[in-house]
């Protein structure tokens, strides 16, 4: 308990599955958690759920893929907390039936890398703005695993991918400076966003494909699962740690 004490933590994507699980397991280690999303109703119930525990949390309705948006969010957990210790950029979308690259459609592939890339990069900027006057932040991105194999709809891989090169960029920007950017990359994991796939219009070719490449005997990851890494990356118990990435799929893909 108390391993986030006293800090602010931020959590975009924070209205459900891996953000919600996130957001409550960081209040209870003592953080003041804002959670962004850009659905309020769900951002309220999440919201409720920690504060009936006892934690403390800001809601704020925002669309990363915005830049004035992301500056808005920065903006508000400063003006109620007064700083910002920790950014999990969790928001992101999946592409479409796992459309691959001669079959992905241009307005699929602005939505996901708009949401996933562009909207991870806009938190970044203006989190560090605020990182840097205290000389201490930690930024954790989720990204996939499928940034890392490849094994995805391109769209989603290439946002995920590219949320990968900015980690290991953002890192060695701000090395010795007392800021430090991680990345996450889960393998499947059973939340709401990946349960509202259809069968009807996925890519069975790309899907048959991606079964070479990984054991699908393997069991998927659940929002707690990766929470608890989060959290490690989120704490000074990590503070050696510092631009790497870090799989969690059960091992389905070595």
């Amino acid at each position: 308990m108390d391993r986030l004490k006293g800090k602010v933590v931020i959590v975009t994507g924070g209205n459900s599955g891996v953000g919600a699980a996130t957001a409550m397991l960081f209040a209870r280690e003592g953080a003041k958690v804002v959670i962004s999303a850009r659905r309020q109703p769900q951002l309220e119930e999440v919201a409720g759920k920690i504060r009936a525990e006892g934690g403390e949390v800001l809601p704020v309705v925002c669309d990363i893929s915005r830049h004035e948006d992301a500056r808005k969010l920065i903006a508000k957990a400063v003006e109620s907390y007064g700083k910002v210790d920790v950014l999990v950029n969790n928001a992101g979308v999946l592409d479409e039936g796992l459309k691959a690259i001669d079959k992905v459609e241009d307005a699929v592939i602005d939505r996901v890398v708009d949401i996933n890339t562009k909207g991870t990069m806009f938190c970044i900027q203006e989190a560090v703005a605020e990182m840097t006057g205290a000389g201490a932040g930690s930024i954790v991105n989720v990204a996939s695993v499928a940034g890392v194999m490849g094994c995805g709809g391109a769209a989603y891989v290439a946002s995920k991918a590219a949320i990968v090169g900015v980690t290991k960029h953002t890192a060695l920007r701000f090395a010795g400076q007392g800021i430090r950017c991680n990345v996450v990359c889960p393998g499947s994991i059973a939340t709401p966003m990946t349960a509202g796939m259809s069968a009807e219009n996925m890519d069975t070719d790309m899907f048959g494909q991606m079964g070479k490449h990984s054991d699908l005997r393997v069991g998927v990851c659940m929002p707690d699962d990766v929470a608890n890494i989060l959290l490690f990356l989120a704490s000074d118990e990590s503070r050696a740690i510092t631009g790497q990435v870090i799989v969690s799929d059960f091992g389905s893909t070595l």
